[in-house]
């Protein structure tokens, strides 16, 4: 729908095609790099904890204050791995044509780097569209942990100094925050109340029907083909391969009348230079 909105040549058709063999997208290659980075190293803090008795996803008090402490340190995690990648510059490759540098220079100024700027500026409007259309901000997959219960956690991890979490403390964090939990009767009380226990009620799953359409247009040419949506699935076109030259011819322009600069000539010979400089 976002796409469609925002790219009138689009309306009618189905955007997602199913790539040829071996031939991934671009976001499918950065979720298998990042599960072969990021993951394994939080995967072995996780089963760090498990193998010394810390956490037993059957434990109703474990589970819970493990999704309040766990899973908002992790979103950190990944938005740090995300600007890490997104700054930094990949190792050029020479079988591709693709622009080469830091991402977000990139992103920013797409001319800098002889390439064609198809950024979509999404309309706030279409966002808040969507939302009121698909998402239910009542609905309990929201909630890290049910609020009653949220919030003893968070008087006992303000009682702790609202300690930073990183991933030598998070398991000492939690482990003190189930200890406090479990002298506090109050909490106990809450921690059993049937209103904790998820019930077919609380997970409504609302059925939105599949968009019909047709399919993306397709041109093969000796072997070489688009995937992508731009042009109904055609890729570039005339105007594109325009300015697409326009950028390749692009070359400085020196001004013969400008003022003269005269770079004065370095030695390194010190009896030439007859100074006695001492840095």
């Amino acid at each position: 729908m976002l796409r469609q909105w925002h790219d009138p040549e689009l309306v009618g058709t189905l955007q997602h095609r199913w790539m040829r063999h071996k031939k991934n997208i671009t976001p499918e290659i950065m979720w298998s790099q990042l599960r072969h980075r990021f993951t394994p190293g939080f995967e072995a803090i996780l089963k760090h904890g498990v193998k010394e008795g810390w956490y037993d996803i059957e434990n109703t008090l474990e589970r819970l204050v493990f999704r309040w402490l766990f899973i908002p340190w992790l979103q950190e995690e990944l938005l740090g791995y995300r600007d890490c990648v997104n700054n930094t510059a990949k190792r050029r490759d020479c079988n591709k044509i693709l622009p080469h540098g830091v991402p977000n220079l990139i992103y920013e100024s797409a001319g800098d780097y002889g390439t064609l700027d198809f950024r979509v500026k999404v309309d706030p409007a279409a966002i808040e569209h969507v939302r009121k259309l698909y998402i239910k901000p009542t609905h309990t997959v929201f909630d890290l942990v049910p609020p009653a219960f949220g919030a003893f956690i968070e008087e006992f991890y303000i009682h702790m100094g609202r300690p930073s979490v990183t991933r030598q403390n998070v398991w000492t964090i939690y482990r003190g925050l189930c200890n406090m939990i479990r002298q506090h009767a109050d909490a106990l009380t809450v921690l059993k109340s049937p209103s904790l226990a998820p019930t077919s009620d609380n997970y409504d799953d609302d059925e939105f029907p599949l968009y019909e359409g047709r399919d993306l247009l397709f041109n093969e040419t000796e072997g070489n083909y688009y995937m992508g949506g731009l042009r109904g699935g055609l890729g570039l076109g005339n105007e594109h391969l325009r300015q697409l030259n326009e950028l390749e011819n692009d070359e400085p322009v020196i001004d013969d009348d400008g003022p003269v600069l005269i770079l004065p000539a370095f030695s390194d010979d010190e009896e030439q230079n007859g100074t006695d400089d001492d840095w």
